[in-house]
């Protein structure tokens, strides 16, 4: 079975639709609940193309308010990795960064076989722009969860991936878009971590 195929959930795997067309609610929480932020990936198996498309695809199904279509994607592979932690790592350098934090960089995005660049092509106006990085970011909680139906380890990483000017430009993005994450992907070696103690949510009943 291809990886691509592995994507689309049998019956009784998480995911399994309902007679009324639904969603089982106990299936969802499954996999919500099988999400992990885990980095421990085979760095040499690729993650097939198609399967990249499909998770991208389910990130534009978040809600979006007045239909502005704001997420933007770039699948870096290969020497692209490099390239964006070199980006970093002279940004680092030329401001003085210390020596062993900016080799860090360098190498930090070769850790998985894919790393998704996120950002959010804002409107001009301040509310609608706030509107546009909420559904990004609603986005990139369904690419997770697609990853993880998948059988994929996920890792959302920030930091100054998303202060750096050139990694708009390596991204093919535009000079106004505002990158939210630099998600690292791939195939986990081995089972994800446990899962730390939730408390319960802070909910106010107003009738």
């Amino acid at each position: 079975m291809s990886a691509a195929t592995s994507a689309r959930p049998s019956a009784g795997q998480p995911g399994r639709i309902a007679h009324n067309g639904h969603m089982d609610l106990d299936a969802f929480a499954s996999l919500v609940r099988a999400r992990r932020t885990n980095l421990k990936v085979d760095r040499e198996r690729p993650v097939p193309p198609e399967l990249v498309e499909r998770l991208c695809e389910l990130a534009t199904w978040a809600p979006n308010h007045h239909r502005t279509w704001p997420w933007r994607f770039a699948a870096l592979t290969g020497d692209a990795r490099a390239r964006l932690g070199d980006i970093i790592g002279d940004w680092q350098e030329a401001a003085g960064d210390p020596p062993a934090r900016v080799e860090k960089s360098r190498g930090k995005y070769l850790r998985a076989p894919l790393v998704l660049v996120v950002a959010c092509s804002p409107d001009p106006d301040a509310r609608r722009a706030a509107e546009d990085r909420d559904a990004v970011a609603a986005g990139i909680s369904n690419l997770l969860l697609g990853a993880t139906a998948a059988g994929l380890a996920s890792y959302w990483g920030t930091g100054l991936v998303v202060d750096v000017p050139g990694v708009r430009e390596l991204c093919g993005f535009e000079p106004g878009d505002v990158v939210l994450a630099a998600i690292y992907v791939g195939w986990p070696l081995g089972p994800a971590p446990e899962a730390p103690a939730r408390p319960r949510p802070a909910l106010t009943h107003v009738a």
